[in-house]
This record gives C-alpha cells, structure tokens and sequence, in this order.
C-alpha cells in the first residue's frame, strides 16, 4: 500500500577517504594500520517533487569484514569495486516506499545476484564473503535512512512505527515459541525516550600497552594517552573491551587478569572479552571463565559479558555454545549477519546479539526486533567509526536498549580523522566522564547536520548523473 511519505532513490554517489591509525589494531590473527572509510551520498524524491539527500559511511576494515590469507590490498581493491558496482546498482533500482522497506528490498532481492556474480567475475579469485559484502552495502543503506527522514523532515527514528511504515514486522520477520510480529513494528522495540549521555566502552587490543611498563619507545608522541591507565584518567572509563587471543589460554588469562588489576585500581567497573572468532571448542572459553572465577573471583565478576569466540559462518560452525553461555551473556557479532543468523544462533546457546550499523540500518533493526521479541539481550559495537559513521551508530546504541551503553573507540586509533564533524558534535567525538553525548544529534534524518560540517571531500569515485525527477 503506498504512504504519502514514500520516497524513491533517484541518484547515487561515492567517496573514498583513506585514514590511517595512530596504533595499530589487532584483529584476530591480522593487524590494521589503515582503513578506507566508504562514503555515500544518495538522493531520493518524494510526494509534490520534494528532493533530499541522505549520508551515510562505513568503515572497510578489511581484516574485520574479509579474514583470509589472501594479501590485503588484493582484498581491499576488490571491496572497493564492489562498492562502486553497489552505487550503479542504487541509481537503477526502482522501489518505492519507506526506507526500511527499500533497504530491506535491496538486501533481499538485489544484494545477493550482486554478490554472485561479482565474484564469478572474479573467476577463481577468494570469493568476497556476505559480511563483508554486508560492510559495503552499509553506506549507501545508511544514506537512503538519511535521505528519507530528511525527505520527510522528521527525525528517522520517529518514522519507524504504524504512521509511516505500510507493512508490520510480519512481512520480514518469522517468530518462534508463540511470538508473532503481526501488528508490530521496529517502534515497539526500540527505547521511546533514548538517552542523551551513553557509556562509552574502550577497546583494549591485543597490541596496546596497559601500563609504562610496556612502552617500547615507538608509540606516538600526539598529546593523546598510550597507555591503557592514562586513558582511564583522561576519559573516565567504565567500561573495558578487552581483545583476546583465542589460542593462547596462558597469555588470555594474563591479560584478562593485568586489566582487571588496571580496573580495580582505577575504579572500572565492567570488562568484556572478545575472543574474535578464533575459538573452535568452546571448553577453551569455559575453562578460561572459570580458572577466573576460581583464582580471580573479581576479575570474574566484572565480566559482563563475552563476544564471539567462534567462527563467525554458524551454519559452517554449528557449534552448541551453551556451556559458555551458563556463564556468561554469549554475544553473536560477526556471526549476526541478519535475524535469521540470530535465530539460528539462539538455538545453538548464543543469548545475546552485537549489532552493528557496518551491516546496514536495515538489517540492524530488524535483528534488533527478533533478538529483543525472543528475549536476547542486545548491545550496539564499534567497527572503529570515525567521521560520519558515528552518528548512526551512536544513534543506533542510545534506541537499543543495549546492556550497557555503546562501543566507540575511534578517538583511541585516529582521533584526528574526525575534527571537521567534531567541531559540530564535540560530545559525540570525545569521552568525557566515560561517556558520549549525543544531544547535538537534531533534525530530520540521522540529524547530524552534514550542511555544517566542513571536511573537504576527494572527488567522487562514482559519481551523481546530475539531473533527475521524479513523476508522480
């Protein structure tokens, strides 16, 4: 059924921005020092000829989105041409209809033909995996949520219930155990009045020096903290993200031990482990849990929760994680790729669900709506959002709902890469008091007022057409 408020994409545009990190940053067995961020710019048009524009940015870290032993750069160059066969895809596909409801079109019917035959073109190439196919597809996704609040002149996360959508959960969700989502939408699931001030969780990664004591001389010298203590005090933490090795118990009990010390000194009180999918036998996590419960009942406690210790592909890796979970909240990141991946989770022990903005708004909400319907706990993480990829993930963490607060750890690895959007929203840029403030997030779309940033931009890896219209 048509709404009035339905919009259309009429054109597309692309940008690359290259940032390099500060420090590096480990992820699983590969370690980043520079990320492409994919920006997206979409024009959409809707009833009496109004035309708008919407934003949206992704980081492509490549080591997170695409593991492999195939050499970064080969991977790189072939996200990048992805994304730019994405944005001849938007200028050519015709829904119509609320964001969400063309997000969600564009996932299921386009993104996957897309996928397949990108990679057949690749000919005997690593075919690009759905996450990170998930990763490029996330900007241009972002910007058409954008693009239709700013249609609309209303703030996108007002438009997600009865008055603006013209079909219920049911027509993309299938519940489980008596729950029906006829007669519901993303609304009913999603914090009425979020809050402006959210916790701020600091990665702690496998490279990072916790103390002087493990200084080696080649750190930055760039006015901004090293060491995990100096961070503490300058930002206030509360909340730790500690990055693990999966494969070396001895040196993941010790680290895990070092920062809970840090943290009691400190006064920290909650940590996380994230064991980024390198695990394939859950008695490693088990065991690791409770030798600390065991030898470091305090270190135990403050474990709020653990983050995907197994291979993300669940359907590769059935592997039955309820052990872990008996112990600790067990949350699904890599392997959350949409609700049916959560559902498939929850039945193999997983209780919780790590969204992220990196895997489309549309696909967000929609795992948000099945994970919190099934009673699985929720919690919003960082891909190291820089610049505009900030705002909806903030956004994203503040409606949630989420365990305790939100990822962001862009400040720590290239702080600098964000002064043009910080000059506009200073709190959602810095930690201060161990927390991030959104409260400059207003207006229509995401409200992150792009009009008054003023970052340069490269010219356009694909670029608008230039005219458009729209016949009613």
């Amino acid at each position: 059924m048509a709404h009035r408020a339905d919009v259309r994409v009429v054109d597309a545009a692309l940008y690359f921005l290259p940032v390099a990190t500060r420090v590096p940053l480990k992820f699983g067995t590969e370690t980043l020092t520079s990320v492409t961020c994919a920006r997206a710019c979409v024009r959409v048009a809707g009833a009496r000829g109004r035309v708008a524009e919407g934003w949206g940015e992704t980081p492509l870290s490549v080591q997170w989105v695409w593991p492999s032993a195939r050499p970064y750069e080969e991977r790189h160059a072939a996200l990048k041409e992805f994304c730019a066969g994405l944005a001849g895809a938007w200028k050519r596909f015709e829904e119509r209809g609320h964001a969400l409801e063309i997000g969600h079109a564009f996932l299921e019917e386009r993104l996957g033909a897309l996928l397949a035959a990108f990679n057949a073109a690749r000919g005997g190439a690593e075919p690009v995996p759905r996450l990170a196919a998930l990763a490029c597809a996330a900007p241009f996704d972002l910007a058409l949520h954008d693009a239709y609040g700013a249609c609309n002149g209303a703030p996108i996360y007002a438009t997600y219930g009865a008055d603006w959508l013209s079909r219920d959960l049911a027509a993309y969700l299938a519940g489980e155990a008596g729950v029906s989502f006829a007669g519901r939408y993303p609304a009913d699931y999603l914090v009425q009045e979020p809050p402006r001030r959210l916790p701020a969780w600091h990665l702690v990664g496998g490279k990072d020096a916790l103390d002087a004591a493990e200084l080696d001389g080649t750190e930055p010298d760039d006015g901004y903290p090293v060491t995990l203590d100096d961070w503490i005090r300058a930002d206030g933490l509360n909340c730790l993200k500690v990055k693990l090795r999966g494969n070396d118990a001895a040196w993941d009990r010790a680290r895990l031990a070092k920062v809970s010390a840090i943290a009691e000194t400190l006064g920290v009180r909650w940590l996380t482990a994230d064991f980024n999918c390198t695990v394939t036998d859950p008695a490693y996590v088990t065991e690791i849990l409770d030798r600390l419960l065991r030898d470091e009942p305090r270190t135990y406690a403050r474990i709020l929760y653990v983050e995907q210790p197994f291979p993300y592909d669940l359907e590769a890796h059935a592997i039955d994680v309820s052990g872990v979970a008996a112990r600790k909240p067990l949350f699904m990141d890599e392997s959350a790729h949409d609700w049916r991946l959560v559902r498939l989770g929850r039945s193999l022990g997983w209780t919780g669900v790590a969204l992220k903005t990196c895997k489309t708004q549309t696909g967000a909400l929609l795992s948000l709506c099945w994970a919190r319907a099934h009673g699985m706990a929720l919690m919003v993480q960082d891909l190291t959002n820089p610049m505009l990829a900030q705002i909806p993930h903030a956004l994203l963490g503040a409606h949630a709902g989420t365990i305790m607060g939100v990822e962001t750890n862009a400040m720590q690895f290239y702080p600098d890469a964000s002064r043009p959007e910080a000059a506009v929203h200073p709190g959602l840029y810095r930690r201060r008091g161990g927390m991030i403030d959104l409260a400059t997030l207003q207006g229509p779309g995401f409200g992150g007022r792009v009009e008054r940033i003023r970052r340069g931009l490269p010219p356009p890896a694909v670029a608008f057409e230039g005219s458009f219209g729209f016949n009613e």
